[in-house]
């Protein structure tokens, strides 16, 4: 049963669910403190858990002398630490936020009360900068591309893809099969929402520029490119048909660019002046009718694991209900 709407949502959220804040950590020590502190103000009833990724400046410590629940991944990358964090905590509405003190805290409420009012299962703090020094005009360039491309492919509207700000419910963290080892993991989180259609939403929230010292992880091109490819490895897992469709129709019609001088030659002289082009021809339009029935077969193997994510979807009730 839905919370009731009388009152203040976040005030009833806190009294009748459990939150935990997630913040996947690697060298924050600068900025752990703060961000935790922050997070404890905004929301003082959350579980706030911060997962070491291997750090080398002390940042599980600072974070334990916070009053985080400090828990480590050893496997190294961002998307490893939210596998873990999904699998390990319990709760009702799920936080996850960078642990590098870029993303207001106090617009949790905010965040939570967004989830709630729907009821979402996924709400994106798309971020919104003021300053120049806060956002790499590369990362803003990336951003925009890769967000553009999952828009044009899955019917994604996120204006902001790749941010690290997000709430998300239990039914949709323990339903999402994670793959992703590093920064992909964000994209990842959004295809899967629109892979099952659930309901989400997006508000904006202010992105501040990192402290002084403190260094971003993010590569603009290493990392884009993982991302690229995991767009990539998506749509062949989740529409295969219309994948190996492409890939069949490239084929099918170098096969015709090249066997078309073949048969012409071969209706007005009555020989084939160009076996090995002819051969290459038919190998080429073979190759192009496999890649549609394989677009088939991997169609059907998709729509069951597609209904086997949608019944653990809906094994969990709505975010507060």
């Amino acid at each position: 049963m839905f919370l009731p709407t009388t009152g203040h949502p976040i005030q009833e959220c806190r009294a009748a669910l459990a939150i935990a804040v997630l913040i996947p950590c690697h060298n924050e020590a600068l900025t752990i403190a703060a961000v935790v502190r922050a997070f404890q103000t905004s929301l003082p009833e959350a579980a706030i858990y911060v997962y070491d990724n291997n750090s080398s400046d002390g940042t599980a410590e600072i974070a334990r002398q916070a009053g985080a629940i400090v828990r480590s991944e050893h496997r190294q990358g961002k998307g490893y630490v939210v596998r873990r964090m999904f699998s390990d905590v319990e709760a009702d509405i799920y936080l996850l936020v960078d642990g590098d003190a870029t993303y207001e805290a106090e617009a949790a409420p905010r965040l939570v009360a967004e989830l709630l009012a729907g009821p979402y299962d996924k709400v994106n703090g798309a971020r919104v900068h003021h300053r120049r020094g806060a956002y790499r005009r590369g990362h803003v360039l990336g951003n925009r591309v890769l967000s553009g491309l999952v828009s044009r492919i899955f019917g994604a509207q996120s204006r902001d893809m790749l941010s690290g700000y997000k709430v998300l419910s239990r039914r949709f963290v323990k339903s999402f099969p994670a793959t992703s080892n590093g920064f992909e993991i964000e994209t990842e989180l959004l295809v899967h929402a629109l892979d099952l259609d659930v309901p989400m939403s997006e508000i904006e929230t202010l992105y501040r520029e990192r402290p002084a010292g403190s260094e971003s992880k993010l590569s603009t091109f290493k990392d884009g490119l993982r991302i690229f490819g995991l767009i990539l490895h998506l749509v062949r897992d989740l529409l295969p048909l219309q994948f190996f469709a492409l890939i069949g129709a490239l084929f099918v019609l170098s096969s015709l660019g090249l066997g078309i001088p073949v048969i012409v030659a071969f209706i007005e002289t009555g020989w084939v002046t160009r076996l090995p082009t002819a051969v290459l021809s038919v190998g080429l339009m073979i190759a192009g009718l496999l890649a549609f029935v394989t677009g088939l077969i991997l169609d059907s193997v998709a729509r069951g694991r597609r209904e086997k994510k949608l019944l653990a979807y809906l094994g969990h009730p709505t975010a507060g209900g």
